[in-house]
């Protein structure tokens, strides 16, 4: 048997030259410098050599034209078998690299520029990216980039609710009774609107808790909030309308309106959330108003109802849609609960926005918006188109959880933990941050913002703070064109447990009188 490393000699090809390119090329030189790999572990021998024989045509190796050797030959000249040989050919010439006729098989004429690694197409390949770059959507420069998002671990992240408080038995309970209800049916799409069991859930919870006035048919699931707030842009505006977004304010809703071509116009926010002028919607009438009136993030204001009146009634004058982002107000920490703005009138031009990413977990990543009434006929056919229906078995299984009581009940077990950790970030800051500062919000949700003087860098303590294990984020990091009093820190204690406040902030303190200038 001859040697498996080496092979017996082999006849060179039989080549029709392209032009420019080398008559003599034999065999030996263009495809056998080395032995196939027949060792333990190696890949079966015609992709070996179904590779060896690609890599050869991208490098010019083997140019247009040329001829491969039989197949009998080549088995032999490699010692393996001619099925072998057989198979690669018919590989090759299954993705194009190879044309066969009478007189045998020849390289096929590719394309400039194929992945090789001759000089010339190096060449080529290496300006791509450049020119890749300007064919890129102009948008894209409009989205800003944030620091990279902290681990569930990391202390006083902001919106990370207490992962290791949520029901996990019951949730599973949940899940697998979706499996076994769903059965193979849930595997398949479903309404694309989302399933209509989780819909009505929704809207009797909501009913209840938020004073949202709406019908499961008015209820879109959606994959978390940022996809509802994508949809609001798609459905209800067109490439340059202006759209108002509150600053400093969520970035995820900038990002959404800059992506979908809008020009977002920054609207300053005060202690009772956005601030606009009759001078404003003369001079600069939205087609889109974004706001989270209950909670205002991440400053914590609380929208005043003359204000919700007041900009209702000038979006119904001017034809714009208001989009309420009620992320996070089911954790109210005193007093009544704040109600939605959407339920404030009949017909509101409201679309409201919610999410389980902090009533439940941010993993889930179901989030719904309501439609209103007024346009849902006009938008069902195109969501029909838009949408598909997608994760079955966690929308059944978060219809029963809430239909169970377990999600009433798992969110009065938070809001009691929420307001127990509000309060002692507070003693805590009041004990240890020697900075000169001021707390804002707090009272509902998962954060507070600590105002600092300008001379306090958010960023460099912020920076910081993460090589200590913390992630708290700059307010300046919120604000489309940060003035000066956009300095501060948003703090979130819903991820660390009360016990951790008292070196937390004291190490905090330290950071922020090293970073002030």
């Amino acid at each position: 048997m001859p040697d498996a490393g080496i092979g017996r000699p082999f006849p060179a090809v039989a080549h029709k030259p392209a032009a420019g390119a080398r008559e003599d090329m034999p065999v030996a030189q263009t495809l056998l410098e080395r032995a196939l790999n027949r060792g333990p572990g190696a890949e079966p021998l015609r992709r070996q050599l179904f590779q060896r024989l690609r890599q050869a045509i991208f490098d010019g190796r083997l140019a247009a034209g040329s001829a491969l050797p039989g197949s009998r030959a080549l088995a032999e000249g490699l010692s393996i078998s001619r099925n072998t040989v057989t198979a690669a050919y018919e590989h090759l010439a299954a993705e194009g690299y190879v044309v066969s006729d009478r007189q045998g098989t020849r390289v096929a004429a590719l394309a400039q520029g194929a992945p090789g690694s001759s000089g010339a197409q190096c060449a080529a390949v290496a300006v791509f990216p450049a020119a890749c770059a300007t064919a890129t959507a102009d948008r894209l420069a409009l989205i800003q980039p944030r620091a990279p998002r902290p681990g569930a671990a990391m202390a006083l992240s902001p919106g990370m609710p207490a992962l290791s408080q949520f029901p996990l038995a019951a949730w599973r309970r949940a899940l697998d009774r979706a499996v076994r209800g769903g059965g193979p049916a849930a595997l398949g799409y479903g309404d694309p609107l989302g399933e209509m069991a989780l819909r009505t859930a929704i809207a009797r919870h909501l009913a209840v808790a938020r004073g949202v006035r709406c019908t499961p048919a008015q209820v879109v699931i959606t994959e978390g909030a940022q996809e509802a707030l994508a949809l609001c842009v798609r459905l209800l505006s067109n490439p340059g309308d202006l759209a108002w977004v509150e600053d400093p304010g969520y970035r995820g809703a900038r990002s959404a309106l800059q992506g979908g071509d809008l020009r977002a116009v920054p609207m300053r926010v005060d202690a009772q959330g956005l601030v606009a002028h009759e001078s404003d919607w003369a001079g600069r009438t939205p087609r889109l108003v974004y706001t989270s009136p209950s909670h205002q993030y991440p400053g914590g204001a609380v929208m005043s109802v003359a204000r919700r009146l007041a900009l209702i009634d000038q979006a119904r004058r001017h034809g714009a849609w208001i989009i309420e982002d009620d992320y996070d107000s089911e954790f109210r920490h005193s007093g009544e609960p704040i109600g939605a703005m959407q339920g404030l009138v009949d017909g509101a031009p409201v679309l409201y926005v919610g999410t389980f990413s902090k009533t439940m977990f941010p993993s889930l990543r179901l989030g719904f918006l309501v439609l209103p009434a007024a346009v849902l006929e006009a938008v069902r056919l195109p969501l029909g188109e838009m949408l598909r229906g997608g994760q079955r078995h966690a929308q059944l299984a978060l219809a029963h959880f809430m239909d169970s009581g377990q999600f009433s009940r798992h969110l009065g077990r938070m809001r009691r933990l929420y307001r127990e950790r509000q309060q002692a970030l507070r003693a805590a800051l009041d004990r240890h941050f020697a900075m000169p500062h001021r707390i804002e919000g707090g009272h509902c949700g998962m954060h507070l913002l600590v105002r600092l003087p300008e001379d306090c860098p958010d960023h460099a303590i912020a920076n910081a703070a993460r090589d200590h294990g913390m992630a708290p984020s700059p307010l300046s990091a919120f604000a489309l064109h940060p003035l000066p009093q956009d300095n501060g820190l948003v703090l979130g204690y819903g991820n660390t447990p009360v016990e951790l406040f008292d070196p937390l902030v004291q190490r905090l303190s330290l950071l922020a009188g090293a970073c002030r200038l």
